[in-house]
């Protein structure tokens, strides 16, 4: 958050702080989930599992950092909350996405268990690809909204979010022939839910740049932010877990 003087209404702080607040909650939920139904997913399908878990878990503690620097960011005086001089520190968000974005796609990619050559190469394309795409996107979060600064980074961001959205609809694509007709329409899901929650990120992004009151477009970014996470993460880790199911019954019932 940048250095501008901001001040808050009661509705506004609480839509942030109840979003960020549901965030932690769902990570957590989906976290105890993952864990109790291990004894249902057989050895070969436990590394996707242990993904599926660890990326909630990462962002569940990193939400809960962020929901105490909003915390620590304002305080209430005579019906507002104005800013208490501890900086909000966005810089969470793109440290769990650095961390968990990698681990995300290689979920995808690990609870297929593709030969180990195809599933290598896929994995290491998309972890580099999304590495640079987040660390890109950093230094245009902390320019001024309305800079050139800002447009170049995001620019060039988004060449590293084509370029996964491509491995995952093209080059995927043509690894998926051996799969089940369920688990087809399973991966689809995923592949959609990426792309359309990944939409959310960019569109957050620039909204300093379409909203002129600062306040009302960081209230909306923090709460795009959050929605996005959810369905990116509970949910994904969800299509995952089922299609973790369907391989394990296979498996067990030969």
């Amino acid at each position: 958050m940048n250095n501008a003087v901001l001040t808050l209404s009661h509705g506004q702080f609480n839509l942030v702080y109840n979003a960020l607040s549901f965030v932690f909650a769902a990570m957590l939920a989906s976290m105890i989930y993952f864990l109790l139904i291990r004894n249902q997913i057989t050895k070969k399908n436990q590394v996707a599992l242990n993904l599926t878990t660890l990326v909630v878990l990462i962002a569940g503690y990193h939400y809960l950092r962020i929901f105490n620097s909003w915390n620590d960011a304002f305080h209430f005086v005579n019906g507002q909350y104005q800013m208490s001089g501890a900086p909000f520190n966005e810089g969470y968000r793109y440290v769990d996405w650095l961390l968990t974005v990698p681990l995300l796609l290689a979920e995808l990619i690990t609870v297929l268990r593709l030969k180990a050559e195809i599933a290598r190469s896929l994995i290491i394309k998309l972890s580099i690809a999304s590495a640079f795409m987040i660390a890109l996107g950093y230094p245009g979060e902390l320019a001024a909204a309305h800079s050139t600064a800002r447009l170049v980074w995001v620019g060039l961001s988004t060449i590293f979010f084509i370029y996964v959205l491509y491995v995952l609809f093209v080059e995927l694509t043509k690894s998926l022939d051996g799969q089940p007709a369920r688990i087809r329409q399973l991966i689809s899901g995923m592949r959609w839910v990426i792309l359309v929650t990944w939409m959310v990120y960019p569109i957050a992004y620039i909204l300093p740049r379409l909203i002129s009151n600062e306040t009302t477009a960081l209230v909306a970014r923090q709460v795009g932010y959050s929605i996005a996470d959810v369905l990116a993460k509970p949910l994904f880790g969800l299509f995952a877990v089922m299609i973790m199911l369907i391989k394990s019954r296979e498996e067990e019932s030969l």
